[in-house]
């Protein structure tokens, strides 16, 4: 069976071509095809085939469409989750055979073999039969078209790499003539048939070639040449040949005056920002210190280097009065320049002539030294690879001075000024991107300039394509710009302007790494992470974190990677810069087979699950030092767990964003197992803590798609259990219903009795809130009943303090008593300090609700300080309020009012609208006790429409009741009896032990009727 896209849209089943159908059907084959062996969604295809007004029948039509292809293929097309499957081998698509065979083509090439790769990338061409995806049609089609196109392009440029490298090129120069005239503007291109013609021995329509790629680009762009077209006009100009000897040729310069080159690049007219940079550039290059003076500037690519250097040489020229040299050292092509050539260019332009041109490098590079060694010259090398290779181009003279540029930091270049170029500040981004587009259309549009300059992450070069696009563009608003830049899978696309472009610059550098580092960068890209620990490099490349850390280094030094974090004792993390990542995601989808990709981050994941894990054990349970985890010694070392252990707050924080964004791709990449485990784990290690309900609800929300897409039942199970926890945890407790509701019923699918158990606890808590007491103590007997089957003392304990907070709300006190006991024991057993507070506090609720106010103060008062000592700042707030009244029913209201305001904020801030509303609930009851009924009121109220609107009834009538008293005492009979009434009513309905209490006086101290409280934990 066969695929082909890379052509008219065909399918072909025992040789036979089969009848697909029209354009509809063959754009819904063709995304099939370059997803095979991934589950496309419903949402995709409707998106690839209708755009953003599909019709309302489209899915209909879509079932049609796939029956009739079904019928054709076969069970290779099916249903999977919420999408369809084309079950095909990589090697029976014909996009997926061209970039596996370019992908091993470029290996070849970086490693020197030629001629394996010639043969590679011809294979990979030979794919091709026409305009990809002919016969589809749609807004998805044209986009896939060009990023193909583009594919083909760039492999048809390796190839012809590789042909010249060997000495082919005259037999290209036909091919490479038709390339140049469908792509006229492409530089590399034009280059590559500028080196076949002069190879042909056809110098003159070498450069001929050069003169008419330069009009067109001055035409339609407004743009001289590029620097590797330069280069290469250059190296064309240099290919005479001279039989004198050396000492005829040495004569022969002697004897010629010397000129004065003037090689500087163009400087840019609208340079902007850098000023301290400059200003330091500036100062060393012109110091009179009896020495040469060498600067280099290192950065990422497209941070500006060969801008600024340029820019710079310009602003001191005048110092050099004997000359300025420049040479571009190409160092991030695969084939760099050879400082014998550079030095060869350097002395024409000294004035020597080609006959006394030394052969030996280390003859030419004397010669230069000893030109220059008392004249004040410049040297400008922008792009070099490494020290080895500017060394020979070092002047020797003290009146001298080099400037040069790298993507590395040239760290063992002697003597040198280092320079490392970052992004530009924001408000120098905005000022470059306003000066390129010109017509006061950035102060027009602030915010949109603003998000251009975010999502070109403040890169000089992807700003000024940003801004030449819009300058071209005068009918175009800077936020249709922003909206495009803002579709990740485009940005890449849109930030290509002439032989501008951001993909290519990185493309060099990448192109430069060795094969583990490229392979290391296209999982980051695939995990899709901006920040990170080095560590993480260890399960992605499955080695050794010795080998993770040098690869990590090699990117560093490539400048693919920036540290995010100065070396202060904790371990170094990294960033992935914006648009690298970008870059590093579409080279990984192009090359890295899927199988590969999904076991890196997978590993990657895991080895994050064991982190958050040892991460968790010391936040929870600080005090007593954690259940052990170990991790995985292939992947980490010592320092790692040092590190998480010495903080694991800060670890957390660091990582938090990340693990967010790892969930949600593993979950992406149908990793179903490791994305619910890691979301649960996190939910229960700090998210719920912390009340980081967003994340909370990306994490889950996100592999819950991926659980119901791959047809995992027993992870939807755990996932919608812990969506009913965090609803809960959000006062969403009718919805909290509904999460449990769906989860019972999928662990009662899946024969899972421990799972159904503990979802039946979680819901008993939501009903207790509500009010619905009897069915809270059928689902606790019901859970109970399993779990004391199974090993898990913890989930009993759990069931047994819901039992002992129902029979409080039931007035049951003896036997809520000696739960609430048994569950406190059973904590204190299993060192789970956190949840003994919380059954610390509940056993004083109990004792409260009795009128034993001494005990109930003492067992509050303990949790609160065991709360406070593990910073559970929430707990510790619900176990002060706990405290402050009983301390009202002592008549010591006043002593706890400011403990009372500072819950009330802990709620507030922490998102509590539960939380909120009891306290001001407890501020009204203060207020009656301390004889202020009018104060009281105000707090009553705030707390009534609080209970409305979180739907819970029990808690309302509570409040009714407080409020009766309050209008009793200020002399308003009438509304205090509706307000006892309506309270009253609710309790008989619940069946709560309030509705066999008499109505609180309204002279005694709120309390002595023997009220009860329940709390809302988990």
């Amino acid at each position: 069976m066969e695929f082909k896209v890379l052509g008219p849209v065909e399918a072909w089943v025992d040789g036979s071509l089969v009848a697909v159908g029209g354009p509809k059907p063959k754009t819904l084959l063709a995304l099939l095809a370059i997803h095979a062996g991934r589950v496309v969604s419903l949402d995709q295809l409707v998106d690839a085939m209708w755009g953003e007004q599909p019709p309302d029948q489209s899915r209909s039509a879509i079932y049609t469409y796939v029956s009739s292809l079904r019928r054709e293929l076969g069970d290779v097309l099916s249903r999977s989750g919420g999408g369809y499957l084309l079950s095909a081998d990589l090697d029976e698509v014909d996009l997926h055979v061209f970039t596996s065979e370019v992908t091993e083509g470029r290996k070849a090439l970086a490693e020197g073999d030629l001629k394996g790769a010639a043969v590679r990338f011809a294979t990979a061409l030979g794919a091709w039969r026409g305009t990809p995806l002919g016969g589809a049609q749609g807004a998805w089609a044209e986009g896939e078209r060009s990023r193909l196109e583009e594919m083909r392009l760039a492999a048809l440029e390796d190839r012809f790499d590789a042909d010249l490298a060997i000495g082919r090129g005259e037999p290209l120069v036909a091919e490479l003539s038709a390339a140049v005239a469908e792509n006229p503007l492409r530089e590399r291109l034009r280059s590559q048939l500028m080196l076949a013609l002069h190879q042909a021995g056809r110098q003159a329509d070498a450069l001929a070639c050069y003169q008419e790629g330069r009009r067109v680009l001055l035409d339609e762009l407004g743009l001289e040449p590029g620097p590797a077209l330069r280069a290469t006009h250059e190296r064309v100009l240099r290919g005479d040949a001279d039989t004198r000897s050396a000492d005829a040729r040495s004569a022969d310069a002697a004897s010629r005056a010397a000129p004065t080159p003037s090689q500087l690049p163009f400087d840019i007219g609208d340079f902007t920002g850098r000023v301290a940079e400059q200003e330091r550039l500036v100062a060393r290059l012109t110091a009179e210190t009896g020495a040469a003076q060498v600067c280099a500037i290192s950065g990422q690519p497209g941070a500006g280097k060969s801008t600024l250097a340029a820019h710079v040489a310009h602003v001191v020229r005048d110092h050099f009065a004997d000359g300025q040299l420049y040479a571009n050292l190409r160092g991030v092509q695969v084939v760099p320049a050879d400082p014998a050539e550079v030095l060869a260019g350097f002395l024409r332009a000294l004035g020597v002539a080609d006959p006394a041109i030394p052969a030996e490098l280390e003859e030419r590079s004397q010669l230069y030294r000893t030109l220059v060694a008392d004249r004040r010259v410049l040297i400008v090398l922008d792009d070099a690879r490494d020290e080895r290779q500017i060394r020979p181009l070092l002047p020797g003279g003290a009146t001298c001075a080099l400037l040069v540029s790298s993507r590395e930091r040239l760290g063992a270049l002697s003597g040198a000024a280092q320079l490392h170029l970052r992004v530009l500040r924001d408000d120098e981004a905005v000022e470059l991107l306003d000066r390129v587009v010109g017509d006061d259309r950035v102060p027009a549009e602030p915010d949109a300039a603003e998000e251009i300059v975010r999502l070109c992450g403040n890169l000089p070069l992807a700003l000024r394509i940003a801004g030449a696009r819009l300058a071209a563009r005068p009918q175009w608003k800077l936020s249709r710009l922003a909206e495009r830049l803002g579709v990740q899978r485009r940005v890449l696309q849109e930030l290509t302007l002439g032989d501008l472009e951001v993909r290519g610059s990185l493309a060099l550098s990448y192109d430069g790494l060795g094969e583990r580092e490229r392979t290391a960068l296209r999982r980051l890209g695939l995990l899709d992470v901006s920040t990170f620990g080095g560590w993480l490099l260890a399960p992605l490349l499955d080695c050794d974190p010795d080998e993770a850390e040098e690869v990590v280094e090699r990117l560093v030094d490539s400048q693919l990677l920036d540290i995010a974090t100065t070396d202060d004792g904790a371990a170094l993390r990294y960033r992935l810069h914006d648009l690298t990542r970008a870059f590093a995601r579409e080279r990984g989808e192009a090359e890295e087979p899927l199988e590969q990709a999904r076991a890196a981050c997978a590993r990657a994941a895991e080895a994050w699950l064991s982190l958050v894990e040892l991460a968790g054990s010391r936040m929870s349970h600080a005090n007593f030092g954690g259940t052990p985890v170990a991790l995985d010694p292939r992947y980490f070392d010592g320092a790692v767990a040092d590190d998480v252990i010495a903080d694991p707050e800060g670890w957390f924080d660091a990582e938090q964003s990340g693990l967010v964004r790892v969930v949600e791709r593993v979950s992406e990449l149908d990793l179903t197992d490791v994305a619910t485990r890691l979301a649960a784990t996190l939910c229960s290690s700090r998210f719920s803590v912390r009340n980081l309900f967003g994340q909370w609800r990306r994490t889950h929300s996100s592999a819950l798609e991926a659980a119901r897409r791959t047809g995992d039942r027993a992870g939807e199970a755990r996932l919608l259990s812990g969506l009913g926890w965090l609803s809960y945890e959000q006062d969403r407790f009718d919805e909290a219903a509904s999460y449990y509701g769906q989860a019972l019923d999928a662990f009662q699918e899946g024969d899972d009795a421990l799972g159904e158990a503990a979802t039946r606890l979680s819901l008993s808590t939501v009903l207790r809130e509500r009010g619905e007491l009897d069915r809270a103590v059928e689902l606790l007997d019901q859970a109970l009943a399993v779990l004391r089957s199974y090993d898990e003392p913890g989930l009993v304990a759990q069931a047994l303090h819901g039992l002992g907070r129902v029979l409080t709300e039931r007035g049951a006190l003896d036997q809520a008593l000696e739960k609430c006991s048994q569950t406190l024991d059973s904590y204190r057993e299993s060192g789970d300090r956190r949840s003994e507070a919380i059954a610390l506090r509940s056993v004083g609720i109990v004792h409260r609700a009795a009128g034993r106010w001494d005990e109930a103060a003492e067992y509050c008062a303990e949790a609160v300080r065991v709360l406070q000592a593990l910073d559970d700042r929430l707990m510790s707030a619900y176990a002060v309020q706990a405290l402050a009244k009983v301390r009202i029913r002592q008549g010591r209201a006043d002593a706890v009012r400011s403990d009372l305001f500072e819950c009330l904020s802990t709620c507030g801030e922490m998102q509590d609208d539960f939380g909120q509303a009891l306290v001001l609930r407890t501020l009204g009851e203060l207020e009656i006790a301390a004889g202020r009924p009018d104060m009281a009121r105000r707090y009553l109220d705030q707390a009534l429409h609080r209970w409305a609107a979180l739907s819970l009834p029990v808690w309302r009538a509570r409040t009714l009741r407080d409020l009766s008293t309050a209008l009793t005492a200020l002399g308003e009979p009438a509304a205090a009896d509706e307000a006892w009434t309506e309270a009253l009513r609710i309790f008989v309905a619940h069946g709560g032990r309030e509705a066999r209490e008499p109505r609180p006086s309204t002279t005694a101290v709120p309390g002595r009727t023997s009220w009860t409280d329940s709390v809302k934990v988990s």
